[in-house]
């Protein structure tokens, strides 16, 4: 099966949420001098493409290394936003289709917001209408996948209710999710995130598989 990468290089300097620390790679150890190449990494646990494990909002929630990785791989369901702008609330009828009677336990919902990822529209993102969330995890969702940067709003003071919602169900988020809004309606994901333990997250290498051309 062809495999797409879904998943933002960690690069230095690369966008964060704001107040989150910044992303640093550099050279420890060079095969020139010390005969191996080491890198060191400085980073906070959502850089980039990451998992949200329900201890990011839930005190006492779940681990990242305790989120169970059975929930992480499987067949998605791709929800596409119809028309997305700025600060649009993603309710159900904003969604190119109606919503399936039943769906697997992951989720993604793509905007094509990705492509303002490090740009100043980067927090002006969409945003999940609560009840839209409420009625995805009634269907059968355990893992919301996006492809911006928060399903809740990243300016002004408009909480947490999607995440306390989903997090607080026991479920998990990824967010900025890289180029999915091409994929067809089903496809069969991988998130593979890493293992810090006692981490409210990490960041994750995100891919889906697609069947082979007839």
């Amino acid at each position: 099966m062809p495999i797409v990468d879904l998943s933002f290089p960690i690069r230095s300097g690369m966008p964060v949420f704001p107040g989150d620390p910044e992303v640093r790679i550099t050279e420890a150890l060079s095969v020139a001098e010390d005969s191996v190449a080491v890198t060191a990494l400085a980073l906070g646990s959502h850089s980039g493409t990451h998992i949200d494990a329900p201890s990011h909002t839930v005190p006492g929630g779940a681990t990242i290394d305790a989120f169970p990785l059975a929930e992480l791989m499987g067949e998605a369901a791709h929800l596409r936003v119809a028309r997305p702008a700025d600060a649009l609330l993603v309710t159900a009828a904003e969604l190119a289709a109606p919503l399936p009677a039943k769906l697997p336990p992951l989720v993604v919902v793509t905007s094509g917001w990705d492509a303002h990822f490090g740009t100043e529209r980067m927090l002006r993102h969409p945003v999940i209408a609560p009840a839209l969330a409420s009625e995805l995890l009634a269907r059968g969702m355990r893992v919301l996948i996006i492809d911006w940067l928060n399903p809740d709003p990243s300016e002004g003071d408009g909480g947490l209710p999607v995440h306390e919602l989903v997090l607080g169900g026991g479920g998990a988020i990824v967010e900025n999710l890289r180029g999915a809004h091409g994929l067809g309606d089903r496809f069969q994901l991988t998130l593979a995130p890493l293992p810090i333990a006692g981490a409210d997250g990490a960041p994750v290498r995100a891919f889906a598989q697609l069947p082979d051309a007839p």
